[in-house]
């Protein structure tokens, strides 16, 4: 199969805003779009996108998970950068309807289409550099995928880091393309270091999130991850596990976690550890790296009550069970 998020339909979903207005969406050629080499996202980073996923229940329909809340954070982050405001009803029709058109090639279980709208500044104005762009192009990408990590479910090694940010803490509930990029470096330098999958930033020793999803901690029937504030990006995916955990009976505890608290939780025989997003669903965390040393978490291997959370959620996105939280749109 190849690589994740490497194949696309032909045709996307486009609007473009000029004018102090939306043009009417349209399906067009996927392959390229049109910008002049002064345009604003070029220069100036004016960006964001979201990520969600249409799914293939048995009886053949296809079902997007949780459109409302992407389209809710993606105008949250278009506006904290200064976009032009996106209406919420056209991104919704657009989604649907190109999701309609390739209703066919959304793939059988455990695939699914990953949908990916994305807003970029075209003003050709490098003299903005502390001003909004006045236009822009919305459009929605979609791509057949499998499992996120080639590994599926292997447990992963993640690299502590004290000292470094994954982006501004004003910055960090945007998803915006720039906080990725600001990861690449000390993700990179993780991997041919220790060997580590994925870097754990932990500013002053504050446990927040990865390069690209949210970091869980499951300690008994306690599940902990950090609160809600400016600098991590609110999980959709983080979001329906800590729903899906209180319907299960487990308490949820949204707060400040220590590097501290983290290294002596997980030397617990039965403390657990993920990573929680739309492409990595709930992946287990075997292995945190701290000062040159490993540390295991729990047993090392994938834990229980991830596996359950995981399965819950599948299982909803896939119908089979009752989507009691309203959570499905059919397309």
């Amino acid at each position: 199969m190849a690589a994740f998020g490497t194949v696309f339909m032909p045709e996307m979903a486009l609007t473009t805003f000029e004018g102090n207005r939306w043009s009417d969406a349209e399906l067009v050629n996927a392959q390229a779009i049109a910008l002049h080499p002064g345009a604003h996202v070029l220069h100036y980073s004016s960006t964001c996108f979201e990520g969600l996923k249409a799914f293939r229940h048995a009886d053949g329909s296809v079902h997007i998970f949780r459109m409302d809340a992407n389209i809710k954070r993606m105008m949250q982050s278009s506006r904290l950068l200064s976009l032009p405001a996106v209406d919420p009803v056209q991104l919704g029709q657009m989604i649907i309807e190109v999701v309609k058109k390739f209703a066919h090639d959304v793939p059988e279980q455990p695939g699914s289409m990953y949908i990916r709208p994305t807003h970029i500044g075209t003003e050709a104005a490098i003299g903005k550099a502390a001003a909004a762009t006045l236009s822009s192009i919305l459009y929605v990408l979609l791509s057949p995928v499998g499992d996120y990590f080639a590994g599926g479910a292997k447990p992963l090694r993640l690299l502590l880091e004290e000292d470094g940010m994954r982006c501004a803490p004003h910055m960090g509930m945007i998803k915006s393309g720039g906080n990725y990029a600001s990861a690449l470096g000390p993700i990179a330098r993780a991997r041919d270091s220790v060997d580590a999958d994925q870097i754990l930033f932990c500013p002053n020793g504050d446990v927040q999130e990865t390069g690209a999803a949210n970091f869980i901690l499951i300690d008994g029937n306690e599940i902990i991850t950090k609160g809600l504030d400016s600098s991590f990006l609110h999980g959709v995916t983080r979001d329906s596990l800590l729903k899906l955990a209180a319907d299960m009976g487990m308490t949820v505890s949204e707060r400040n976690i220590s590097v501290e608290e983290l290294l002596t939780r997980a030397a617990k025989a039965n403390t657990e550890a993920a990573l929680s997003g739309t492409a990595a669903v709930l992946t287990p965390v075997g292995t945190l790296i701290h000062q040159g040393r490993d540390y295991a978490v729990g047993t090392g291997l994938a834990g229980p009550s991830t596996l359950k959370l995981r399965q819950a959620l599948n299982d909803i996105q896939w119908g089979k069970t009752a989507d009691q939280h309203g959570w499905l749109t059919r397309v």
